[in-house]
């Protein structure tokens, strides 16, 4: 898994866990939904830590919560 893969799989669990669109959780993180939605597709590479930290403000999170993952620690395939 990339990190790439790893993020967009995280975001899709908060979305599904705090049971709100992808939409609503940028809104509440005060950052333009085409920001996630162009990477979440691919347009755009990994955001920047500063706006996954956003995203994590507004989805209720802190930034170690989100990297908080098993599959987080598979660094070999990370580039």
């Amino acid at each position: 898994m990339t990190i790439e893969q790893a993020v967009r799989k995280r975001i899709e669990e908060l979305v599904k866990e705090r049971q709100k669109s992808l939409t609503s959780l940028c809104l509440d993180s005060g950052i333009t939904p085409s920001t996630i939605f162009d990477f979440m597709v691919g347009k755009s590479k990994c955001p920047k830590v500063s706006t996954l930290k956003k995203f994590c403000q507004g989805a209720g999170i802190t930034l170690k919560e989100f990297f908080d993952r098993s599959y987080f620690d598979d660094d070999e395939d990370f580039d």
